[in-house]
């Protein structure tokens, strides 16, 4: 592919939340409001996984949006925003940012082909994209962790379907995200999920 992409998780609070909100959530809506992205959305969560991984389908509705990409090239020239210093790089991050790296590859396709269709609906936002204010993540976590937690069977399912994988050192694309909810609803943040090519 040429790529290499980052999907990231952070934990912020409601006041940084609201200064990302004018930014984000427009593209967010964007993306989401494209008949074709609809379409190719309905027919994935409607027609199952594929064993030997995503077709070109599910690809193109990854990739397909570039509205949310401007989070990291830059909303304009008036903006001085940056995802990567305002958001990643910020100093007391820590442990409240959940970062999933892959070269060559959609890092949130990862995601949401170990998870399947049925789990992905339940899920906030678009194709990994979204804002919320400390109340959304506390509404949203029963059904987050519904979809995110696993039996063993369902676990090593998942595991055979994400077949990009992680390092010894990198927390799995399976783990990462129902942590960041947690954390968040237990310290009263809110979250900033975002999907970008970073090279």
């Amino acid at each position: 592919m040429g790529i290499t992409s980052a999907w990231s998780i952070s934990a912020h609070d409601d006041t940084f939340i609201g200064e990302l909100a004018p930014r984000f959530l427009p593209l967010i809506e964007a993306e989401r409001g494209e008949p074709l992205a609809r379409q190719r959305w309905e027919r994935w969560t409607t027609g199952g996984t594929w064993p030997s991984g995503p077709s070109q389908e599910f690809l193109d509705l990854i990739s397909g949006g570039d509205h949310v990409q401007k989070m990291y090239d830059g909303l304009s020239a008036d903006d001085p925003f940056c995802m990567l210093d305002d958001v990643w790089g910020q100093e007391d991050i820590g442990d409240r940012l959940f970062l999933s790296v892959q070269s060559k590859d959609w890092a949130v396709l990862s995601f949401l082909h170990a998870v399947g269709p049925a789990r992905a609906v339940l899920l906030p936002g678009w194709c990994g994209n979204f804002l919320l204010t400390s109340a959304e993540v506390r509404e949203t976590l029963p059904r987050v962790g519904q979809a995110l937690t696993f039996d063993p069977g369902e676990r090593a399912a998942a595991e055979r379907r994400d077949w990009l994988g992680h390092g010894a050192e990198e927390e799995s694309v399976l783990d990462g995200p129902l942590r960041m909810w947690r954390l968040a609803a237990d310290s009263g943040l809110g979250l900033c999920g975002v999907s970008l090519v970073i090279y």
